[in-house]
């Protein structure tokens, strides 16, 4: 929660007193040290009581300015590595220049004249810092005559990412470096210069208006930076009277160059009212025809799948093997490991669609898909059973109607419908949490519904519009606050970054194409509306970013990523549209869309593992099967409760949420139907305070911390330890039967060697302790293969 606070003028009168005060301690420390050197070079003390003084008055200034400084830093805008680098100098030279003193008046010469001159350094090092922090990183290099800054022709060319030496621009550089531009442009010059604000007459967040220029004329011609006016004047030094930004940081080196590579390249910029620098998916359903594909590829899936292989030159590899397919499809449906008896049973299935007929029986088990999958709805929708907002009552669970909803498979449609215009149980996630205190504008209740709404259910993040327009999207603060008006009661003033406008937006529908909504109507009625155009078939963007997140739960990758970001290209448009079009089409049945992918060859593919994490989003990925991925918290903790022992013993908080009826339904409590703690926490379970809608993959030290010397992991796995040896009073058979229910085959010879090491002989509780610790740390148990 953030806490709005009206900033006191003389505080910031105070801190901007900061470059006059520090200028005190670096001359007279410096003066002192002088002197310092010439009385000892002429063995005199005339110039003692005039040194003391200084040292004195440099010291008290030196902690003013100091002070001073840290109101400066907290009330503008300042921030990087400069500026920790500079306050933490100048912190530490005050600390020394205090231990000098204090030196001095003990009569120690030599660690007084010692700690002086370390003071000395540090006022240099500080107010190098400091010179750097207003007139730029290169303010003494760039005078030196080896460093004469700037490139050759050839290195400019290349310099950005987007560019090729000697080589006219195409579309999609174009695009790249627009992207560039109007970034720094947005974070550095809308806040005066937009339609929000215009200083001096000048506009920059339109084409036509960046070339007409201001009240002082043309600031860009097209083709030569060196005769433009903004490059002149962002490349003033600060404090000129001339300089842009006039107030905050200036833009960095890079910056500068960018926009004189943009000039010079003729500041190309999209025309027309409709185009946008960013990519803008369509909203209207689009159903693709199905390619042809060789004999033996029947899934629609695997069809489109088939063109995106050919078009990359991927061969098809075999599928994963029985005993790898049934543990991945019951993790990804019902979240829990099969037991050794399915695991058997299938494996000697000689039915040559037993895949297909697993897939069935497993959505089947209505009871554990829900308990599964209230899991990623808990977290996309912010639902919780303890937290934030649960004790002031400024918050809602939806416990109850989300697990009917998943157990009785509700369409999609209806679900929306019941989300967005709700009834008493569904209600939570519109009512958002009311924050205790004074909050950020962007944080109010009817603002977190238009964020909300937007980001879970139509793939687009409007939190940047919330607070001021947009600067990664065209979304402006408008557009927000205009959705945020269908859930207000009366309509709100837009504020800016915090600050009133005084002015306010209509009241519509994110996207208007929907429909037009009746801003006079009441609040419920509004609501209605809402429901009613989103869940028209025409939405097509709906449908596509809910198969895109099914599509990402099941693949560990979605087919557009971010999942939150629909707007991104997707690795195959007409996949995803056919997915969203086929998902209508039977009725907004998320098992039969389910059923669709896990019977496809594509899910059956052996899992790709990626090196690093941040492949998962780049640019150039290039989809080769599902991503390899860790057991979720919830997973994790049940595959130990259903392979060891139950994690969980405490079922309170399962008979406060649900019918009594469910207790009996569980040979364990679910991971997904207990509050959060820190076992969850460490193993990636969110807060549920904020949108989650994908948990990170990677393993962590506090996982490693918790898995190690976590109380409620180590009582489960001691528990279960006494329950093995009180079962099995040999080592072979226990170690056989520990295998089968953790990893759902036989151990390896030096597999059964090691382990009978451990537990000994006769089977002892610390030694079955450490055998089961170690296996469920296996590579086998932990991902999804």
């Amino acid at each position: 929660m953030t806490v709005l606070t009206e900033t006191f003028w003389l505080w910031q009168f105070l801190g901007r007193l900061h470059p006059l005060m520090v200028h005190f301690p670096v001359s007279l420390l410096c003066i002192a040290l002088i002197l310092e050197a010439v009385g000892w070079f002429r063995k005199s003390t005339e110039l003692q009581a005039g040194i003391r003084a200084m040292v004195w008055i440099g010291t008290i200034s030196s902690v003013v300015a100091a002070g001073l400084g840290l109101l400066l830093v907290n009330q503008d805008d300042y921030g990087g590595n400069t500026v920790i680098v500079h306050q933490w100098s100048g912190l530490a030279t005050m600390a020394l220049a205090i231990l000098t003193v204090l030196a001095l008046r003990s009569g120690r010469t030599s660690l007084y004249r010692g700690l002086l001159t370390t003071t000395v350094l540090g006022v240099s090092l500080a107010g190098h810092y400091g010179a750097m922090l207003t007139h730029g990183d290169d303010y003494l290099s760039s005078v030196l005559p080896f460093d004469k800054g700037g490139s050759s022709p050839v290195e400019s060319e290349t310099k950005f990412a987007f560019a090729t030496v000697n080589q006219p621009l195409n579309d999609k550089q174009i695009g790249e470096l627009n992207m560039e531009v109007r970034s720094i442009l947005a974070h550095n010059c809308y806040s005066c210069h937009s339609a929000t604000k215009t200083k001096g007459g000048l506009r920059l967040d339109k084409k036509e208006l960046v070339m007409k220029g201001g009240e002082d004329g043309v600031i860009l011609v097209a083709g030569h930076p060196e005769d433009s006016e903004i490059i002149r004047r962002i490349k003033l030094p600060a404090g000129h009277k001339e300089a842009m930004p006039t107030k905050g940081k200036r833009l960095s080196e890079h910056d500068v160059e960018l926009l004189e590579y943009w000039i010079k390249q003729g500041a190309p910029w999209p025309s027309g009212p409709e185009k946008s620098i960013y990519r803008v998916a369509a909203l209207e359903p689009r159903l693709p025809e199905l390619p042809n594909a060789p004999a033996g590829i029947t899934n629609p899936i695997d069809k489109f799948v088939n063109v995106y292989f050919q078009q990359h030159k991927l061969t098809w590899k075999n599928s994963v093997d029985d005993r790898t397919y049934i543990r991945r499809v019951s993790l990804d449906v019902v979240g829990l490991l099969p037991t050794p008896e399915q695991i058997k049973t299938f494996v000697a299935d000689q039915r040559p669609d037993k895949r297909d007929l697993l897939v069935k029986e497993l959505l089947n088990r209505n009871t554990d898909y829900a308990q599964h999958w209230l899991t990623f709805w808990n977290d996309a929708l912010r639902n919780d059973y303890t937290g934030t907002g649960y004790i002031t009552g400024g918050r809602f669970d939806i416990t109850s109607w989300l697990y009917n909803s998943l157990k009785t498979n509700k369409p999609y449609n209806q679900f929306v419908r019941e989300l967005v215009s709700p009834t008493k149980e569904s209600a939570g996630f519109i009512k958002g949490i009311k924050w205790r205190g004074t909050i950020n504008s962007s944080q109010r209740t009817e603002m977190q519904a238009a964020q909300n709404v937007s980001q879970v259910l139509l793939g687009l993040n409007l939190k940047c519009a919330s607070c001021h327009d947009s600067f990664i999207s065209d979304w402006k603060l408008a557009d927000a606050y205009a959705f945020a008006n269908v859930f207000a009661d009366t309509t709100l003033e837009i504020n800016r970054c915090d600050k009133p406008t005084g002015k306010k937006a209509g009241t519509r529908i994110i996207f208007e194409k929907l429909g037009t909504i009746n801003g006079k109507a009441t609040t419920d009625e509004r609501l209605k509306e809402l429901a009613d155009f989103l869940v028209q078939p025409k939405d097509g963007r709906l449908y596509r970013t809910v198969v895109n997140r099914i599509w990402a739960q099941v693949m560990g990758r979605g087919i557009i990523e971010p999942v939150d970001v629909m707007d991104n290209d997707p690795w195959s448009q007409d996949l995803l549209d056919w997915l969203a079009s086929d998902f209508v089409t039977n009725g907004y049945d998320i098992k039969k869309l389910m059923y669709t992918i896990l019977t496809s060859k594509t899910y059956q593919l052996p899992s790709v593992g990626l090196k690093e994490a941040d492949m998962i989003t780049a640019p150039n990925f290039v989809f080769q099967g599902m991503v390899r991925r860790r057991l979720t918290a919830e997973q994790f903790a049940d595959a130990v409760s259903l392979a060891f022992s139950p994690v969980y013993a405490d079922t309170s908080i399962v008979e406060k949420q649900f019918p009594q009826q469910l207790k009996k339904e569980m040979p364990f409590p679910r991971a997904s139907l207990v509050k959060n703690d820190p076992f969850l926490t460490a193993l990636g379970r969110p807060n549920r305070e904020t949108v989650s809608t994908s948990r990170s993959s990677q393993a962590n030290l506090l996982q490693a911390l918790e898995l190690t010397n976590g109380e409620k992991f180590n009582d489960a796995l001691k528990r279960g330890a006494q329950q093995w040896k009180a079962t099995y009073p040999t080592s072979d058979v226990l170690v056989r039967n520990l295998y089968w229910k953790a990893l759902g085959r036989e151990p390896k010879p030096n597999e059964m060697a090691v382990a009978q090491k451990i537990v000994g002989k006769n089977p002892s509780t610390e030694g079955i302790q450490d055998l089961v610790w170690a296996i469920s740390l296996h590579p086998e148990f932990q991902l999804i293969y």
